[in-house]
């Protein structure tokens, strides 16, 4: 009872943290990304939150599933280097009763990555299309970033505002380069306010301001002071939403008998089994061999996760392409990683080394 407790209870505080970490690392990388399409004017500021969180959900099966892999690596691991695991197993602990308490633990992360895999992840991709798919129809405004000039698709105008209200409906300080019949027009304001004709077109209501415009190289100009000045901002019409094969509901794929399907289905299920294996594979893999260092066993276990994950990629690539049959699917590459894990937790069990090297005599 007190070897279940006390793995139990590191087993989750280790995939916990390694979870927090994982994502951590995730989303550092993906808002530095979406920050720099922000800051070019290709996404809105306030888009940036939504499109991180339907991207963390889509990485979730593979964070989930790896930070249980490196919990059960980590805790044995530290069992093997602390000498605990030495003393449970002199007490007549076998290797295979430790499976048991590990599969108890590993079951529900199992669950939750082919719930992700299978629901969740489709749902993701569904809706972060329909929502790019609306950020394309937003009008030029919904673009800018304060401080920075944007200039408009069309190429004849120039915005820059200084700042936006909690709304983005108002601006302060405002400017606008246009160029219509060979004019230069520059309108400048220090207030402004998004507006919505009712014919349903978006315009930028500029008051108190400006207008100046010329002929640039001569000497033809002109100034205007106004109390209110209008600018129709373009606004493209709304794509038709086209359902792509990963945003699939899992009913419609089940239903379908089409090729690509097929093959969506047997690649969402293989999350949960390549999850549950690699558990099964961490066990043994956890021996720590005091004269090879501390980190070496835990490099060669991601290295053999990052190379399962690459194997099922280049499987999909050679189904996609018809060079394997569908019917034999990604099952090889799983086949072999559930006899590896059987062979090498033999060994471990016998109290061999996972890899015999015989020299040549």
């Amino acid at each position: 009872m007190l070897f279940k407790t006390s793995l139990k209870k590191e087993l989750l505080t280790n995939s916990i943290t390694a979870l927090l970490i994982l994502i951590s690392i995730v989303m550092a990388q993906r808002i530095s990304f979406y920050l720099r399409f922000a800051s070019k004017g290709y996404i809105p500021n306030d888009s940036i939150k939504t499109i991180l969180g339907l991207n963390l959900i889509k990485y979730s099966p593979l964070l989930l599933s790896l930070s249980i892999f490196l919990a059960v690596l980590l805790t044995l691991s530290r069992w093997y280097r602390d000498h605990e695991m030495i003393i449970w197993l002199s007490s007549g602990m076998s290797l295979a009763k430790i499976i048991k308490p590990i599969s108890s633990f590993a079951l529900p992360a199992v669950f939750m990555v082919g719930f992700l895999s299978l629901f969740l992840n489709p749902w993701a991709v569904r809706t972060a299309d329909q929502y790019k798919s609306q950020l394309k129809s937003r009008d030029e405004m919904a673009s800018i970033n304060p401080g920075t000039f944007k200039e408009s698709k069309s190429s004849d105008r120039i915005f820059y505002v200084e700042s936006f209200d909690e709304l983005g409906s108002a601006v302060k300080n405002i400017f606008v380069q246009t160029k219509q019949h060979n004019k230069l027009g520059v309108v400048v304001a220090n207030n402004a306010h998004r507006e919505i004709s009712s014919k349903g077109d978006n315009y930028i209501i500029l008051q108190k301001g400006r207008r100046y415009e010329g002929v640039p190289n001569t000497k033809e100009f002109s100034t205007t002071e106004f109390d209110q000045y209008g600018i129709l901002t373009a606004q493209q019409s709304v794509e038709p939403y086209t359902e792509s094969i990963d945003s699939k509901n899992l009913s419609d794929v089940i239903k379908s008998s089409s090729f690509e399907d097929r093959l969506e289905l047997q690649w969402r299920i293989a999350s949960p089994i390549a999850c549950i294996l690699l558990v099964f594979l961490a066990i043994p893999l956890s021996f720590t061999n005091p004269r090879a260092g501390r980190s070496l066993n835990i490099i060669f276990a991601v290295l053999i996760f990052i190379i399962y994950n690459n194997l099922l990629a280049v499987m999909n690539t050679l189904i996609t392409l018809k060079k394997v049959n569908i019917v034999i699917g990604f099952w090889p590459i799983h086949l072999i990683f559930l006899l590896a894990a059987i062979y090498l937790t033999y060994r471990r069990s016998m109290n061999q080394p996972l890899f015999s090297f015989r020299k040549a005599s």
